[in-house]
């Protein structure tokens, strides 16, 4: 069974899982790949990069002044377990109280086994806090990098929120790539009754579990805003899957007013943020379109004939649009890349002539040539995550998972971890795999999830209520 968006004959087939309970924080190391019933063509099973060392990075326990000395080790102990879940550094902080105090004793810190320490002081500064942490290269006995950051105060919604952007900046001064720590996942979860799907959030950490939508309906498929601030997503609340935008700030809903006959379904933003794309199906003219939101104007049709395009994915720099597409003629749908504007596609899913194979899903990596998606071979394999790397035509393709049921990858911000439906003996998760290490984080467990998409990290740029950033 699947949870893969898939247009049969003009309907939207959504399959039933149980409903079981909630939830976990758990990491699920991967080991030796098992056999597999049928080997999928041309595929390498493995990590999408080689493992790299990982450094040690330990953390000081942060010290508080003015009324920070209570939060500040919820900051710190929210900051460590961020750094820990970007699966590149050893983290250690079970360290001795004694180390909160006094200088900065490199040699201490070099027999403790540290590469990079950080340190950090929390101040009580009007109705919130400011964060003042240092970054220190064990080995040269330096400061490599330090910041201020505006913590707001414990009980405010913004709280972990300011703390995972100061990970993200530990990570980027570390490695000079984005983080994924200050970002939320979308999904719809089907009820325990079967009979409504409404849309959740959840933190990268896998906290501030919510619902966003209450509509006594189907609602599936959300896609995020560049920005952060939005989502649209496919609803059967009219009667007919129409496409919704909501505004997460103001909780404004906004409806595509449907131009032409048919569905509205599997909606995406361009990176501009202005386009959207999306299937019509049925009507006069199926396929894939886009539409000018910002103008409310400018529907273009940029793909479809006698087949079924859908689920269409931008390409970071918004050229080329990954889709999902049975244009071969069979019932089984594959995946092919093809430019936004229209045009010839490329098939970059493992497809052998008289060979059955089933895959869908497809999510471009927001920096960089890979696409994930999941897929089956015959008619009674189990579902994996693939990756294709699209600046080789997608000649070059590793499965991600071994074990279970994996469907719906979408990518992190960080461009390295996907977050994916993983089914197995003991029920539904959802789950984030590291495509460096293997490693697999439970962020929830026992609910009948569907299609989560990854959103954009909200940083000093994000909405203007959850901002925080150095300064």
């Amino acid at each position: 069974m699947t949870t893969e968006k898939t247009v049969m004959s003009g309907w939207i087939r959504i399959w039933k899982m149980p409903a079981l309970l909630l939830f976990g924080g758990f990491l699920i190391p991967v080991g030796p790949a098992e056999a597999q019933e049928e080997e999928f063509p041309g595929v390498t099973l493995g990590l999408l990069y080689e493992t790299a060392y990982q450094p040690a990075l330990a953390l000081k326990p942060f010290g508080g002044r003015l009324g920070g000395e209570g939060p500040a080790a919820q900051v710190e102990a929210i900051i460590g377990r961020d750094l820990r879940y970007t699966d590149r550094l050893q983290v250690m902080d079970s360290l001795p109280e004694t180390l909160v105090g006094g200088d900065i004793d490199y040699g201490l810190w070099d027999q403790l086994g540290a590469v990079w320490l950080l340190s950090g002081q929390l101040e009580g500064a009007g109705e919130g806090y400011v964060l003042s942490v240092e970054l220190h290269d064990v080995v040269y006995g330096e400061v490599r990098n330090r910041g201020r950051f505006r913590i707001p105060d414990a009980e405010s919604p913004d709280f972990r929120l300011a703390a995972h952007i100061v990970s993200d900046a530990v990570v980027r001064w570390l490695f000079d790539e984005p983080g994924m720590a200050a970002s939320r996942i979308a999904f719809s979860r089907r009820s325990n009754d079967g009979q409504t799907q409404e849309l959740y959030l959840i933190d990268a950490d896998g906290e501030n579990f919510r619902r966003v939508t209450g509509y006594g309906s189907i609602t599936m498929s959300p896609t995020w805003s560049p920005d952060g601030k939005r989502i649209a997503y496919t609803s059967y609340k009219s009667g007919f899957p129409r496409i919704y935008e909501l505004n997460l700030e103001t909780g404004e809903e906004r409806l595509l007013e449907p131009v032409r006959e048919g569905d509205y379904i599997t909606p995406t933003y361009h990176p501009n943020g202005r386009l959207i794309a999306f299937t019509i199906s049925g009507g006069a003219q199926s396929g894939l379109f886009s539409y000018d939101l910002e103008r409310d104007c400018c529907l273009t049709h940029l793909s479809g004939g006698l087949w079924n395009d859908l689920s269409p994915t931008y390409s970071p720099d918004g050229r080329w649009v990954a889709l999902n597409s049975n244009r071969l003629g069979t019932a089984t749908p594959q995946i092919y890349v093809m430019p936004a504007g229209g045009g010839e596609a490329d098939l970059i899913s493992p497809y052998l002539h008289g060979r059955g194979g089933y895959y869908t899903s497809p999510d471009w990596s927001p920096v960089g040539d890979h696409v994930a998606f999941h897929g089956r071979i015959g008619r009674r394999g189990r579902y994996h995550i693939l990756v294709a790397d699209v600046s080789d035509r997608g000649r070059r393709l590793r499965q991600l998972t071994s074990e279970g049921n994996n469907e719906d990858p979408s990518w992190a911000p960080d461009g390295r971890h996907l977050v994916f439906v993983g089914r197995r003996d003991w029920g539904t998760g959802l789950m984030v795999v590291d495509t460096a290490t293997g490693n697999i984080r439970l962020l929830l467990r026992g609910l009948d999830i569907r299609i989560p998409e990854w959103g954009p990290s909200l940083g000093i740029d994000g909405p203007e209520t959850l901002r925080s950033g150095g300064f």
